[in-house]
């Protein structure tokens, strides 16, 4: 054999070595792949029969002989020579060798006839890097879905096996035909069970270690689904105008694990009419029958006018009356009935029946007569009375018809006005027709407007101005209705709505929204500024030599009240007080509103809260009753009331039509870094206070309004909130990374109450040299109102152009006292209530004043005031706090044509008036 003991380990040992003849070596045990592990080196056997030598060749070279470790056997069964050899491969070997291939080993045994060689054996360091390659991630997925989670294991040499634990358990697939776990190495599952939610972890192993995943946390949700409707509901009013509902609950299936809740509402509501019982009545007596044998003759009536309809009561009494027809002179079968001998006797007795009944033909013909004489002496009024009614608290109610034909509005065209007088009233008073300038000089009634100074403006107007003084109003408006136009009263709504939109260097920056004041017998006006919320004390409310301070605030930041479901805080939470006081006449609370009026979709409540701190509801605005009264005017809800206290406006929507109003304003500032420039796009309630408690917080931040706010449309439709920046100049700015749109969700917007909302964007700019922004803001509502708001600024202060709003600017007169606080001169006032406040068989009387003031529903209220007129006009001053529209009020009494009587006698009679003056400017 050749030397294997020097250094020359490339030596090759002869190919045949004399052996036994006849066979060659059988490998009984071939040497396998191995891995080190860490340092440990590995150990390679073989194992041959019949063999005389055996060594191993690795890499194609020799392995040095000492390196061998031989054993040698006799085969018992063949007698043959079994020698089997080992070697031992360290990890220093492995990883010095730099071949092609990787380390392996081969050994070759020798016999009498030849030589046998193994296979091959590779040799490599095992190993498992720490890192996973792919991470399971977590999921949210509906039930029912697909769960598809992905495991890559780290690096490893033997490669790594895969195993899944879900909550630290393993899973096994044979066990569950819904998991498969073999389509490399991820975990399927096929159909979402709730059972399949938890925490999944990849596990991989192998020789060297293991090593765990991050866990992925799977939640199987169940989105909600709706119940079937329940059946409506009975009206809720037993007589008249009403509701019905309906309900459904989001059960069928309950939402569960975030899964979302039902679309749509859980409530229906519809108007109904139920049918109000009407009590029988019995219609006049029938004529008296014809005198029966019996002496009796009969006379019926019928329970028909009208008849008992709806649940009604039957007529009370009887039906049918008979009575003798002869006063006791009755004859049967021609004898007498008394025993009357003498014929002189009886026919005395035709004589006397007779004259009687001549005399009482005579009576009735002479009343006839002078009923008819009465009816004419009344035609002169122009009126013929077909019916009254009894007195029903101090008023009365006429059904009449005209007699006479024409206008009895048009006045005299040749009566000039007067243009010299320098002071004059500007609400106009309406003059009668000429043809009843009789009629009205003697009648009473028109008596309280007879020293009323006027002036013909045309045919169909004599003008009362009031022009307010400077140190206590501002500038009137400008606008009037044309003469003789029959535009409703109640359309004039439109002008106030720029009272509620601010002009921000107006606002206040304190916290505490509150003002008060100390009022008397002649009242006056409480406003918190810039809120859109004032308190109207009439005159008379408070008694006479008494003295009351009066305070009116306004809740800011979080509301003690919090509505239920999907109901809304429409406006903020008021408060007017001491709550311990009530006055005689009723007050009148102004409270601004969000939402768009719509009986329809809203049904909308007035809340008092108790001393308890409780809230009760004290009426609904579509209610009919005589504690209070609310007019719903577009943007404001004037509330009559004579009891203080804190009140609120709750909105409960009745379909998914009801809107919200919500007001988008964009500000933006710059931040500490240079670069950077914010934008915060806020959506709240539009409302004047919503709004001033945003510019509060931007005032104490540095922000600036960047362009006016503009009116979204927000309906209760359970669709989310989207705001977007769009067009940012790419190569002057970026926005940050997932910050270009942002989504609010419907509950957040709808549920906010007065919290202000708002959302934050990042931009930055490439260089300090860029100083001009251009940009738009979408603010929309999914399947909704979109609005787009355009920016055009610089981010430089002393460059920024300060925008500002068609503002009213009422911080410098919270209080008002006495007569300047009203629009309406007293002596005016009192002249039109004791004209309206009389009844009038041509119904022009309070109702028509209400009628033309666009006030139209529970004028029962107004019939139980001592003068519903006064109270009607305090509505109507509440109204007009800003505009003070005279010529409004004068159009309406022009149309209702409650004038003086003469017009030939109207003279340029002086006012006394010290706080007002004659004239007429701007317009009014």
């Amino acid at each position: 054999f050749p030397s294997l003991s020097g250094n020359d380990n490339s030596e090759a040992l002869p190919e045949s070595i004399p052996s036994a003849p006849g066979t060659l070596p059988h490998f009984m045990e071939e040497p396998d792949d191995a891995y080190i592990i860490k340092s440990n080196p590995i150990v390679l056997r073989c194992k041959a029969m019949p063999a005389m030598q055996i060594f191993f060749k690795c890499n194609g070279e020799w392995v040095h002989q000492n390196e061998h470790v031989s054993e040698e056997s006799m085969d018992e069964a063949t007698g043959l020579k079994v020698r089997e050899v080992f070697i031992n491969v360290t990890r220093q070997q492995v990883e010095d060798f730099h071949g092609p291939e990787d380390y392996w080993c081969q050994c070759v045994a020798w016999s009498h006839l030849g030589t046998s060689k193994s296979r091959k054996a590779s040799v490599r360091i095992a190993y498992l890097r720490k890192n996973f390659e792919q991470d399971p991630q977590g999921k949210e997925v509906p039930i029912e879905g697909m769960i598809v989670l992905h495991c890559r294991p780290p690096e490893g040499v033997p490669a790594a096996e895969v195993e899944w634990l879900k909550n630290e358990e393993p899973i096994d697939s044979n066990l569950d035909e819904n998991i498969d776990t073999r389509a490399d190495h991820n975990l399927i599952i096929r159909q979402a069970r709730l059972s399949d939610s938890g925490n999944y972890t990849c596990m991989a192993a192998n020789i060297v270690a293991k090593r765990r995943s991050m866990s992925a946390t799977v939640v199987v949700y169940v989105n909600g689904g709706w119940s079937s409707w329940t059946e409506w509901s009975n009206c809720n009013a037993r007589c008249g105008r009403g509701w019905q509902k309906r309900s459904r609950t989001c059960t069928n299936p309950a939402p569960l694990n975030g899964g979302a809740f039902c679309e749509g509402m859980s409530v229906q509501k519809i108007t109904c009419t139920s049918l109000c019982p009407v009590d029988g009545n019995w219609e006049v007596w029938s004529e008296w029958s014809v005198c029966s044998p019996e002496c009796e003759h009969l006379r019926v009536r019928e329970c028909i006018a009208p008849p008992p309809r709806n649940g009604g009561k039957y007529c009370e009494g009887l039906s049918q009356e008979s009575e003798n027809c002869t006063e006791g002179l009755c004859i049967q079968d021609k004898k007498p009935l008394h025993e009357i001998k003498s014929q002189n006797i009886e026919t005395a007795s035709d004589i006397a029946l007779y004259s009687g009944l001549g005399a009482a033909v005579i009576a009735v013909a002479v009343l006839v007569v002078g009923v008819t004489l009465y009816r004419r002496s009344q035609s002169e009024y122009g009126v013929d009375v077909i019916d009254s009614s009894a007195l029903t608290g101090g008023f009365q109610t006429f059904n009449f018809k005209t007699v006479r034909q024409g206008n009895s509005l048009l006045l005299n065209s040749s009566m000039q006005p007067d243009l010299t007088v320098s002071r004059t009233y500007s609400g106009p008073i309406c003059l009668q027709d000429p043809m009843d300038k009789e009629l009205m000089t003697e009648s009473s009634l028109f008596n309280p407007l007879s020293d009323i100074k006027v002036k013909v403006q045309s045919s169909f107007m004599v003008s009362l101005g009031v022009t307010e003084r400077a140190e206590y109003h501002g500038k009137a408006h400008s606008g009037t209705f044309p003469h003789g136009n029959s535009r409703a009263f109640g359309t004039i709504q439109a002008r106030n709505k720029a009272m509620y939109i601010q002009n921000l260097s107006s606002i206040s920056t304190t916290s505490e929204l509150k003002t008060s004041a100390i009022f008397g017998h002649l009242g006056g006006r409480l406003v918190v500024p810039n809120t859109g919320v004032s308190l109207l004390i009439p005159h008379g409310a408070i008694p006479e030599e008494s003295s009351w301070e009066i305070s009116l605030g306004v809740a800011q930041r979080e509301c003690s009240l919090q509505p239920e479901g999907t109901d809304v805080l429409l406006g903020p939470e008021v408060t007017c007080g001491p709550s311990d006081l009530s006055v005689s006449t009723p007050f009148a609370l102004t409270i601004p509103h969000c939402a768009q009026v719509n009986s329809e979709h809203w049904n909308i409540h007035l809340k008092r809260r108790t001393q308890q701190g409780k809230w009760e509801e004290v009426m609904s605005v579509e209610e009919e009753t005589t504690s209070c009264y609310c007019l719903l005017d577009p943007y404001a809800c004037h509330i009559l009331l004579n009891s203080f206290g804190t009140y609120a406006l709750i909105g409960e929507p009745i379909s998914d039509c009801a809107v919200r109003q919500l007001k988008v304003a964009v500000f933006g500032c710059l931040s500490c870094n240079s670069l950077d420039y914010n934008l915060r796009v806020y959506c709240v309630d539009n409302t004047p206070c919503a709004f001033q408690e945003v510019v509060s917080d931007e005032r104490l931040q540095g922000g600036q309004l960047l362009e006016e706010p503009k009116l979204l449309h927000f309906r209760g439709n359970t669709f989310s909130l989207q705001i977007s920046v769009l067009d940012i100049p790419p190569f002057l700015w970026r926005i940050k990374p997932f910050t270009a749109c942002q989504e609010v969700p419907f509950s957040r917007v709808w549920s906010s109450g007065q919290a202000p909302l708002h959302c934050a964007f990042s931009l930055e700019r490439y260089t300090p040299a860029t100083t001009q922004l251009s940009c738009k803001i979408c603010v929309r509502q999914v399947k909704g109102h979109e609005q787009i708001l355009q920016i055009q600024t610089s981010i430089l202060e002393n460059e920024r152009e300060t925008i500002t709003f068609f503002a009213h600017d009422d911080s410098n007169f919270p209080a008002q006292t006495g007569p300047k606080a009203f629009k309406i001169p007293y002596s005016i006032r009192q002249r039109i209530c004791a004209t309206f406040d009389t009844p009038n068989a041509k119904g022009k009387d309070w109702q028509m004043l209400a009628q033309k003031n666009s006030i139209n529903r529970n004028l029962s209220y107004f019939a139980t005031q001592s003068s519903p007129s006064a109270v009607i006009l305090d509505l109507w001053e509440a109204r007009h706090q800003h505009d003070g529209d005279l010529d409004s009020l004068a159009c309406a009494l022009e149309e209702i044509g409650r004038t003086h009587s003469k017009i030939s006698d109207v003279t340029e009679t002086e006012i006394e008036e010290p706080d007002f003056s004659y004239s007429r400017q701007n317009g009014l």
